[in-house]
């Protein structure tokens, strides 16, 4: 149990916590701004921090266990397994919390689940599947999307601009892409016969 996959493993711990924040109905004055419609409740701000702290590890593994040479199968099983984990459980509870329609909900981890299959079949046939430039920017544009839906727009709120919903069709989009963008490059690891 190394750095990278203690790392890892806080990423997983901090799953419940964010769900906790953002589901259990703590009856606190929401914080508002005077002459503006604009508010947001503590658990959700305490939720969108802790969720940047989670995701911001995500690099932080990987790049300790590579530069240390103490990348581990542990860590290879993990890693993916964390980042599934945080993004569709925050997906789930937006869903819940009516931030966020349950198709784009499903779309995205339906894609999640598609490629960590595909990379399942790579792994088989003793390939690993390497990130691609797609779903670098799919992780940054989900992230991005997540963060803005917990804080309730802010500060595009203030501006009458509706970044929310613009984040939340390009997540879709690109999430679809690069799920595409994956099966097209390995389609030689899809049996095209039982």
């Amino acid at each position: 149990m190394n750095l990278a996959n203690r790392i890892t493993l806080a990423r997983i711990f901090l799953v419940p916590i964010i769900m906790v924040l953002l589901l259990i109905n703590v009856d606190l004055k929401p914080l508002s701004f005077d002459g503006s419609d604009f508010s947001i409740t503590w658990n959700q701000i305490l939720a969108a921090l802790v969720f940047i702290v989670a995701a911001s590890t995500d690099g932080l593994d990987g790049y300790i266990a590579r530069k240390n040479k103490i990348v581990t199968n542990l860590g290879k099983l993990l890693d993916p397994l964390a980042d599934k984990l945080l993004v569709a459980a925050v997906l789930i509870s937006l869903v819940e919390m009516e931030k966020l329609h349950a198709w784009i909900a499903i779309v995205i981890i339906s894609r999640e689940f598609a490629v960590t299959g595909l990379r399942q079949i790579a792994l088989l046939e003793g390939t690993v599947m390497a990130a691609s430039k797609w779903g670098k920017w799919k992780t940054a544009v989900q992230i991005t999307m997540i963060i803005d839906l917990l804080l309730n727009n802010f500060p595009f709120a203030f501006l009458d601009f509706p970044f929310d919903q613009i984040s939340i069709y390009a997540a879709a989009l690109i999430t679809v892409y690069s799920g595409i963008d994956y099966f097209v490059k390995n389609k030689n690891l899809i049996p095209l016969t039982a």
